[in-house]
């Protein structure tokens, strides 16, 4: 097993412990605990002046005890004896007055992560509130300076993060691992006339030394808000559609809530009865790799200790696996996937070249760069959502256009799906290209 080098791992270690064993003194026929800790600075900047300066630390344990199928949980901030057994009675307490739930309690003994690898996760920087200010304006201010069209900004910000995760159960298992997460972004506003238009970018990674550099973000996020302006609508129609990789993750996700176990077996989901069934197209495939060395969603185990394992969600356009924890899994009759707390890297498989070839292949259609609102239903699968981008005519952009609605619904857009780009987006833990859809309607005027 992979020991953490962490200058609190010990109390930690000691307080989860010590915490089961309270309540196993106390009468629980089981308990787990989980420590989190987090520390970080964030400097927010707009307009060349300091917005917000901040330094956070917070610390919290939270105990789950189990007398038989009833269950209750606590937390407390303060590690102390006396806090920590405070802690516990109170979760007995609250167990006492629980309904029984015939699927409560702690995922299987073999399911834990006995053994597990150290990912690279842990990367702290060694910044000073004044270095990251700095940062900041000169990111801001490489942004302004790109066009007088520039006119107003909404800041750029620097965050540095660490955090600590321990987790321990009464089946004697105890892992723990460090993470650090950084990242700095832009958002700047671009004036031709009474036309205004906002854009942003940012950058995010667990090593500082992989970030964008300061000035291209803040340049960056000029240049998309520039491109803005001078929008139009679009009259209704039904069109093919490329979905920006930054906004491409979005249409994954609805997937991933679709055939998550708390969706599944409350019944509130259009992908129902799915495994197995042919969902996205046949040469697609989805895969969730918990082990990617330095992944923003990588973790060695999930929230209740269960290894985490490289598998398919979804293969050659099949749905592999649903999305369960121990609860959802134990209601379906099936076993849990690793995933309490969420999935760990989603990675669709590319098909198709960068952005620009998949415009050239297009023709003639639609390049969403923003989405708005929250019309998707995941019972039903409907979808509508207010969006901005370009118009492409002959594979090259035409004209911004904005103030309109994008509608169809998540099976037949699935289906529909073309090409998956090569530029992928690994800023955050879903890992796509850009998205094209062989049709879709616009409403617009």
């Amino acid at each position: 097993m992979h020991k953490p080098k962490h200058e609190l791992a010990a109390e930690y270690q000691e307080a989860v412990e010590q915490a089961i064993a309270m309540a196993r003194h106390a009468g629980a026929s089981a308990a787990e605990a989980s420590i989190g800790f987090q520390t970080g600075l964030s400097v927010g900047v707009r307009m060349g002046e300091i917005e917000t300066l901040e330094y956070h630390r917070d610390k919290g344990l939270s105990i789950t005890v189990y007398h038989g199928q009833r269950r209750g949980s606590a937390s407390t901030s303060d590690l102390r004896k006396a806090a920590l057994s405070a802690t516990v009675e109170a979760a007995g307490r609250i167990a006492k007055y629980t309904a029984e739930d015939v699927y409560s309690g702690l995922a299987e003994r073999e399911r834990l992560a006995w053994q597990y690898p150290d990912l690279d996760l842990h990367h702290p920087w060694a910044i000073s509130a004044e270095q990251a200010t700095e940062l900041a304006l000169t990111c801001e201010q490489a942004g302004r300076d790109v066009d007088a069209r520039i006119t107003n900004s909404e800041g750029a910000s620097v965050s540095t993060h660490e955090s600590y995760h321990a987790y321990g159960n009464s089946h004697d298992f105890y892992g723990a691992y460090a993470a650090s997460r950084h990242g700095l972004s832009c958002a700047l506003i671009g004036q031709a006339g009474e036309d205004m238009q906002r854009d942003y970018w940012y950058t995010s990674a667990r090593q500082a030394q992989i970030l964008e550099d300061a000035a291209s973000v803040g340049r960056h996020a000029a240049q998309r808000a520039i491109a803005r302006l001078a929008a139009k609508r679009l009259s209704t129609r039904v069109a093919p559609v490329i979905f920006a990789a930054d906004v491409a993750s979005s249409l994954f996700s609805h997937y991933t809530r679709a055939v998550s176990g708390g969706s599944l077996y409350r019944k509130s989901s259009f992908l129902l009865d799915s495994l197995d069934k042919a969902v996205f197209p046949a040469w697609m495939n989805i895969e969730e790799q918990p082990h990617l060395h330095g992944g923003l969603g990588s973790s060695p185990f999930d929230s209740e200790g269960v290894a985490t394992r490289p598998s398919h969600l979804v293969k050659e356009g099949r749905v592999s696996r649903y999305i369960l924890d121990t609860y959802s899994a134990r209601k379906m009759n099936m076993h849990t996937t690793g995933n309490a707390g969420g999935t760990h890297n989603v990675i669709v498989q590319s098909n198709h070249g960068t952005l620009d070839d998949m415009l050239k292949d297009m023709g003639t259609g639609l390049l969403v760069t923003e989405l708005m609102g929250q019309g998707v239903n995941i019972v039903t699968g409907d979808y509508s959502r207010g969006a901005a981008g370009f118009w492409v005519e002959n594979g090259a952009l035409q004209y911004p256009v904005h103030e309109i609605t994008i509608a169809g619904d998540l099976p037949g857009i699935f289906r529909d799906i073309v090409a998956v780009g090569s530029d992928v987006d690994r800023r955050r833990s879903l890992h796509t290209g850009s998205v094209w859809l062989a049709r879709m309607t616009i409403a617009g005027e």
